[in-house]
């Protein structure tokens, strides 16, 4: 409200609610929700808005939603500072109980060894240290599982929940941390100077990428199946009309069964070259999967780090999509002379022979050894392995059983309803 003009401080709509709630994510990232307000509020004039508290949570979103939240440390340092001391003593009390369950289901965890855990940090290790730290790792999993309530037997922490539950997602993230290493990218270790050239790479990896001409390819395959059935459609009415002895109408549907033919033939023409287009992007996904996956992992590890610093959003330099203009040149009409194919379907043909070589160059790269008498290391890009876990589903909702008594009311509606009829 302080940062509201005067004219727009009154009392906010129903849809406040989900504003505080992102402020509530940008306190977790580590920000002030007092400078992200006034900074949202000052970014654009508010005149026109129909409600105030969806506008700015709109423009707040945009700034705090690509962060994570920050690790929030125990319960006994979030104790807010309240002007009265019973109240502050009570809560820090509170806190300290919470911090002292949390360390319990730490050593709970360890006697007790619950698939969960297992699956999430291994074995319990032998010796008194690796015990220790494997105790701390399992109270933040722990913790979290008790808090929301999240019991599957094997699988730790589920999936990660949404912005609207902004405290929830921190409790997430703080046990994530403590899982062991994934099978797949872990970027936490390094450091920012390699993660910002890991980042970069991204541009790199995606400029050589093929045009994506899924939308293309499927008009062109509903225009050749149209195309082959009006065909043969026209055909038919110029064998009635012969039988009939109607040599003009017969001849008129003789030659739109031969445009027809004309354009069946243009759109499969058109389609070898879309395929063949989309199977190179495919082969390109597959390609740099692991070197994309690896800069967005990068791009997120220095977002997490620091949240106030301004970073510019990965960007593609894929080529643009086929722009409207240039995709209805692909539908063609049986009055109309088909002509050139249209440059930009020929440019994917030309195109794609610059595309292979650029991946047999790619796949033919090796990793030099040290040593110039042994050989090479191994191909200097492999093919990308995805973690071998199964996918953290949702489970789904248990299912309510109603009381005994609602059953019988239900079935005494239904007999009054049938008595009724």
């Amino acid at each position: 409200m302080a940062a509201l003009p005067d004219e727009y401080r009154q009392e906010l709509s129903h849809q406040a609610k989900w504003l505080y709630r992102t402020l509530r994510s940008a306190e977790l990232a580590g920000l002030d929700p007092a400078e992200v307000a006034r900074t949202a509020i000052a970014s654009r004039d508010l005149t026109g808005a129909r409600d105030i508290a969806s506008v700015i949570d709109a423009r707040i979103r945009q700034r705090v939603y690509p962060l994570l939240p920050q690790p929030q440390g125990p319960w006994a340092e979030r104790v807010p500072g309240l002007p009265d001391p019973g109240r502050r003593a009570y809560l820090a009390e509170i806190a300290a109980m919470m911090d002292g369950r949390k360390q319990r289901l730490g050593e709970h965890a360890a006697q007790t060894a619950p698939a969960w855990a297992v699956t999430a940090l291994g074995p319990v290790p032998g010796d008194r240290a690796g015990c220790h730290e494997w105790e701390q790792k399992a109270a933040s999993i722990g913790a979290y599982r008790e808090m929301y309530g999240y019991q599957h037997p094997g699988d730790p922490i589920g999936p990660e929940p949404s912005h609207d539950s902004p405290d929830q997602r921190a409790a997430w993230h703080e046990a994530f941390l403590a899982l062991d290493p994934a099978d797949g990218l872990d970027v936490r270790a390094m450091p920012d100077g390699r993660l910002w050239l890991i980042r970069d790479t991204y541009t790199a990896e995606t400029c050589w990428a093929p045009r994506h001409v899924g939308k293309e390819l499927r008009l062109v395959r509903l225009g050749a199946a149209n195309a082959e059935l009006d065909a043969i459609r026209a055909d038919a009415e110029a064998q009635a009309a012969r039988k009939a002895g109607d040599h003009e109408r017969a001849g008129r549907h003789e030659h739109w069964a031969a445009s027809y033919q004309a354009m069946r033939s243009r759109y499969l023409a058109q389609e070898e070259t879309f395929a063949k287009a989309m199977a190179d992007r495919a082969e390109w996904e597959r390609a740099t999967e692991h070197s994309r996956h690896l800069a967005v992992a990068a791009d997120a590890e220095l977002r997490r780090r620091d949240p106030d610093r301004p970073i510019e959003r990965l960007r593609s330099a894929e080529p643009e999509p086929v722009a409207d203009t240039q995709r209805e040149e692909l539908t063609l009409t049986p009055d109309k002379t088909i002509g050139e194919m249209a440059g930009w379907v020929q440019d994917l043909a030309a195109h794609r022979q610059a595309f292979l070589d650029k991946l047999e160059e790619r796949q033919a790269l090796k990793v030099p050894s040290e040593d110039p008498d042994y050989e090479d290391l191994g191909p200097a890009f492999p093919a990308w392995n995805p973690p071998g876990k199964d996918a953290i589903l949702q489970p789904p909702k248990p299912e309510i059983q109603p009381s005994a008594k609602i059953i019988e009311l239900a079935r005494q509606h239904e007999a009054d309803k049938e008595a009724t009829d």
